[in-house]
């Protein structure tokens, strides 16, 4: 079939009209995430400055949805942007993700940061940002020196091949981030992995764990897991061809010894049943005490008590509460 000559024409005019009607729509539509609400659909801010031996494409850290997440968090704040696949033992923050993840629903992040917590030097807050997901900006950590080492890890749901970041802010202000690039697709639209009536009936079921023995400088590596079906609301029931409404974790709070050692705002970006592995200081005996909050109100702490060279010293103890909706 012959295609007339002013059809083929008006081709390349019609897609590039289409492609920037995409892009507007994009610019304008709200980004979503726990510290963030509308963002600016026409980004002014200097790109980041690049380091390391290896520098990415430009796209990589001046891509138009990076900057306006960037404009809504930070300004014109100048960001160290570390582009290398893997990140030097001496970086300020590196990001573990894989190449390419076997499930998006489940893809394992670990976030490292300065070696060591100190009142002089330390992470005050550690942002995940994942460019292409429904909600970039994922998590915020808030630590203090009581954490001992910014390192957290845990699972996260990834909607397409993407830019993620890692964005860490001393407590001297500066701004170091740590960008990599992710092949998964789906996983913030995928069907849940449980069915959630068995699921609500475990609803904020705590498995919290601590590693045996703490290292040489008394830091303890706990290991959280909440049973929480953590509904992005974005996936449609087969049977229903429902999106179920979200619910979803939206904040996780964790003390010891009365004194905070990291707070995470998150949201449906973390996997199902979420994961989180921290650090804290164990110089004593204490009580190591998590608090969990939902977006349906609901609150579930759980209480475990340490000795002084950070061994538990009584089974964990549960409870679930839920406020007045």
């Amino acid at each position: 079939m012959n295609t007339p000559l002013k059809t083929l024409r008006r081709l390349p005019v019609a897609l590039a009209l289409t492609l920037g009607l995409g892009a507007a729509q994009a610019a304008d539509k709200p980004l979503l995430g726990p510290a963030t609400g509308a963002l600016p659909a026409a980004p002014t801010t200097a790109p980041d400055t690049p380091s390391g031996p290896r520098v990415a494409t430009a796209e990589a850290h001046e891509n138009e949805r990076w900057l306006a997440i960037r404009e809504g968090l930070f300004g014109k704040r100048p960001i160290q942007n570390l582009l290398d696949a893997k990140a030097p033992a001496d970086a300020v923050v590196a990001l573990d993700v894989p190449i390419r993840a076997a499930d998006a629903a489940v893809v394992p992040m670990t976030i490292r940061t300065l070696p060591q917590q100190t009142a002089e030097r330390h992470v005050k807050k550690v942002w995940l940002v994942i460019d292409r997901n429904p909600s970039p900006v994922g998590a915020v950590f808030t630590l203090t020196p009581q954490a001992g080492r910014a390192e957290l890890a845990t699972r996260v749901r990834v909607e397409e091949y993407t830019h993620v970041r890692a964005i860490a802010e001393l407590n001297d202000g500066s701004l170091h981030m740590h960008t990599r690039f992710l092949k998964a697709s789906g996983g913030c639209s995928a069907a849940p992995g449980s069915d959630l009536a068995a699921a609500k009936a475990t609803l904020g079921r705590f498995k919290l764990r601590l590693d045996p023995v703490a290292d040489a400088a008394g830091l303890v590596a706990a290991q959280l897991s909440i049973s929480h079906p953590n509904v992005s609301g974005l996936a449609i029931d087969q049977l229903t061809r429902l999106a179920p409404p979200p619910h979803f974790v939206r904040q996780v709070e964790v003390s010891y010894d009365g004194k905070p050692v990291v707070t995470a705002d998150v949201d449906f970006t973390l996997s199902e049943n979420p994961y989180l592995k921290f650090h804290f200081k164990a110089g004593g005996a204490g009580d190591l005490k998590v608090t969990v909050r939902d977006t349906e109100d609901g609150r579930y702490e759980q209480t475990l008590a340490v000795g002084p060279g950070g061994q538990p010293v009584a089974t964990a103890a549960g409870a679930a509460t839920t406020a007045a909706r």
